[in-house]
C-alpha cells in the first residue's frame, strides 16, 4: 500500500511534466517515503539551482484524510511531547537516508545582559510577560512591534531593506527598555525603518538562536536536499522538534514576513528580497558555528535565503502535524491504557475466574448511528446535543446545529452584543477527548463517522476556542 500511494503521486506528477504543484503525503512516514523513492531511483541527480523569482516555488497541496488536518495547537502538551519523540525518530531516519550530515551544538554559557528585552532568553520573557498577561504564546513586546509594522510599515517602499537611523534605533531601543512595561512608551512618532531594524536586532540579540543551537546546522543542511518534497519532510519535522517558545515566536515571525510579501506591488519587497533580508539573522549566531560560513559570503547569503525562503512560503503545511505521528500517537496511548488498565496479570485472571468478561471490542459503524456530545461553554451554555451521525457527517456540522439550536436560538440570545445591536457569538471548537487521545482539537473538515471507528471510546466536547499571543 505504501508503495502504492508514493508510485501514484509519482506517476501523477510525471503526466504533468514540468510540475506546477507538488503534493505532500503525510500518510506514511517521511524516512519510508525517502527510502522508497531512492530504492526506486527517481532522486534527480543534478544539482540545478533555483533561480530568485517566487514564481520557481511551485502550489504544494497535502490531500486531507477523512480525519481531517491536526495542526500543532490542536493536541494537549502530553501528545505533543509524544509527538516530538516520535519526529525526532523519523528526522533521524530520514538524515541517515538522504546523507545529510547533521552536527548539533549546545549553546555556551553567555553572560545575560540586565535586559527587559534585548538580549534576555526566550523563555524568560515570556514566563515574565504570562505574570500580566496569562496565556501568552509569544512576547508580549514582539507582539507590538510586528503589529505596529503591520499598521505602519507594510506599505513602506523598502520595509526591511532600507536601515533605520543607527543614532534613531539606539535612543528607540534604550526608550523601549525603561518604559515599555510601564505603559509610558508612545509609537506614534516611530519610523516603520527604525521598527524594522529594532526587529532584527531583537532576533539576532537573542542568546540562543531562534531555531536553536540544537538543530540550527539541520535547518541549514535542508539546502542540501535535492527534492523538494524532501526538504518540506525535514522543515516539518524540525519545526515539531522545537521548543515551544521558539515554534511560536518563529510562526509570528513568519506570518509577519508572508504579509509583507503579500504587499510586494506597493513595498517592492518580493519573497526572495525578504528571505534575503531575514535569513541571516535567523541563520547566523556567534553562540554556534555554522555549516554556511563555508563558501563566499555571496553563496553563504543565498544559502541561507533558500531555506529562508521555504519556510515563509510553506509555513501552513510545516506547520501541520503528519497524519502518520497521530496514528503512532494514538497506538502509543492505546498501548499505555492496556498497559495500566491491569497492571497485575495474576489479579486479572482471578476477575477472569470469578466473573468472565463479557466486554467486546466495539464494531466499526459503517452507516449511521446517534452520539451524545457534551457542551462546555464557559457560562454561555452547558448541557449535551444529540447528533445524529452518518457517512458524510463532518465536525462543521455538527458545530452547525450547535449554534442554531444553542447560541442563534432567538430564545437563548447567548450572542454578546456591539455597540450597533449586532450580536458577536463565540467561536466555538469540537474537542475529541480521551480514549487513545489526550485532548484533539478537530478539523472542520473531519468526518466524525471515521473518528468515532478511530477512538470509539473517545468524548466529544464543544468549547470555546482558546487562543494566546497575537489574535488570529
Amino acid at each position: 500500500f505504501t508503495t502504492f500511494c508514493i508510485h501514484s503521486a509519482m506517476t501523477l506528477e510525471h503526466h504533468r511534466g514540468a510540475a506546477k504543484e507538488e503534493f505532500l503525503i503525510t500518510d506514511i512516514a517521511y524516512c519510508e517515503q525517502a527510502a522508497i523513492f531512492l530504492k526506486q531511483a527517481k532522486f534527480p541527480q543534478n544539482n540545478t539551482q533555483h533561480k530568485k523569482e517566487d514564481g520557481t516555488l511551485p502550489r504544494v497541496i497535502c490531500p486531507k484524510c477523512r480525519l481531517g488536518v491536526t495542526r500543532i495547537q490542536d493536541l494537549s502538551h502530553a501528545d505533543m511531547k509524544k509527538v516530538r519523540q516520535l519526529a525526532l525518530i523519523d528526522m533521524t531516519a530520514l538524515c541517515d537516508i538522504l546523507e545529510v550530515d547533521v552536527k548539533r551544538h549546545k549553546t555556551g554559557k553567555r553572560k545575560i545582559p540586565e535586559s527587559t528585552l534585548f538580549g534576555v532568553p526566550l523563555a524568560t520573557m515570556l514566563e515574565n510577560d504570562q505574570k500580566l498577561k496569562p496565556n501568552t504564546l509569544i512576547p508580549l513586546f514582539l507582539q507590538k512591534l510586528l503589529t505596529f509594522l503591520e499598521k505602519k510599515g507594510m506599505d513602506s517602499e523598502g520595509i526591511l531593506r532600507v536601515p533605520g537611523s543607527q543614532f534613531r534605533t539606539k535612543v528607540l531601543q534604550e526608550n523601549l527598555e525603561t518604559n515599555f512595561y510601564t505603559e509610558r512608551f508612545s509609537w506614534d512618532d516611530v519610523s516603520a525603518n527604525d521598527a524594522a531594524a529594532l526587529l532584527k536586532k531583537f532576533i539576532r540579540d537573542l542568546p540562543e538562536p531562534l531555531l536553536t543551537a540544537e538543530y540550527l546546522n539541520t535547518f541549514s543542511s535542508v539546502r542540501d536536499i535535492t527534492e523538494l518534497r524532501q526538504k518540506l519532510h525535514m522543515l516539518n519535522l524540525l519545526i515539531l522538534l522545537l521548543p515551544e517558545p521558539n515554534r511560536n515566536t518563529l510562526k509570528a515571525l513568519l506570518e509577519f514576513l508572508s504579509k509583507v510579501v503579500s504587499r510586494e506591488r506597493k513595498n517592492r519587497m518580493n519573497l526572495w528580497a525578504v528571505a534575503t533580508i531575514m535569513a541571516p539573522n535567523l541563520f547566523l549566531h556567534k553562540a554556534v558555528p555554522i555549516r554556511l560560513t563555508d563558501g563566499p559570503e555571496k553563496g553563504q547569503v543565498e544559502k541561507a535565503a533558500d531555506v529562508m525562503r521555504l519556510l515563509i512560503r510553506y509555513q501552513d503545511l510545516l506547520w501541520m502535524i503528519p497524519n502518520f505521528l497521530v496514528s503512532q500517537v494514538r497506538r502509543l496511548n492505546e498501548n499505555s491504557n492496556r498497559r495500566y488498565q491491569f497492571y497485575d496479570r495474576r489479579f486479572k485472571n482471578l476477575l477472569k475466574k470469578i466473573q468472565p468478561e463479557t466486554r467486546e471490542k466495539p464494531e466499526k459503524i459503517k452507516s449511521e448511528m446517534r452520539r451524545s456530545v457534551k457542551v462546555q461553554v464557559g457560562d454561555i451554555v452547558s448541557g449535551s446535543l444529540e447528533f445524529h451521525l452518518n457517512i458524510n457527517s463532518r465536525t462543521a456540522d455538527l458545530l452547525e446545529q450547535f449554534q442554531r439550536q444553542y447560541i442563534r436560538s432567538p430564545a437563548n440570545g447567548k450572542g454578546k452584543m456591539r455597540r450597533n445591536g449586532s450580536a458577536v457569538f463565540p467561536d466555538c471548537a469540537l474537542y475529541e477527548v480521551g480514549g487513545n487521545i489526550g485532548e484533539h482539537c478537530l478539523d472542520p473538515d473531519t468526518h466524525l463517522l471515521d473518528l468515532y471507528n478511530s477512538n470509539p471510546t473517545g468524548e466529544w466536547i464543544i468549547r470555546v476556542k482558546s487562543y494566546g499571543g497575537r489574535a488570529p
